[in-house]
């Protein structure tokens, strides 16, 4: 299955199919802010939209499965077929409290603090 690039507006609609409440779309888009900012300012300015692409996407499940978080977000964006990269940062900000994997990235320990 071949990995999919996703802009800002298709990952705006991803987030709207699984959240509906304000509080969780206003704080996407804060992380979202959030994250582009840090890119700027951390020598990644080139890479800011993925950065903030995954503070948008980073509690995708929280809404619906919140005893799931961090893992079905996994399988929601890999049906999308999204970069593994994108999946493993978004996964990564849960580590040590619902998952195992561990932030590496800069952009993953950046998004794991917030």
């Amino acid at each position: 299955m071949e990995e999919k690039t996703i802009d800002r507006e298709r990952a705006y609609a991803l987030l709207c199919r699984y959240n509906k409440e304000e509080f969780h779309l206003k704080h996407a888009k804060i992380l979202e802010g959030v994250m582009r900012y840090f890119a700027q300012t951390e020598g990644y300015a080139e890479e800011a939209d993925f950065w903030a692409v995954a503070g948008l996407l980073h509690d995708l499940d929280f809404e619906q499965w919140p005893q799931e978080h961090c893992i079905k977000e996994q399988e929601l964006m890999r049906q999308e077929q999204l970069p593994q990269r994108l999946i493993r940062a978004c996964a990564s900000h849960g580590f040590g409290i619902c998952i195992d994997i561990q932030p590496e990235h800069q952009m993953e320990k950046i998004l794991s603090r917030h």
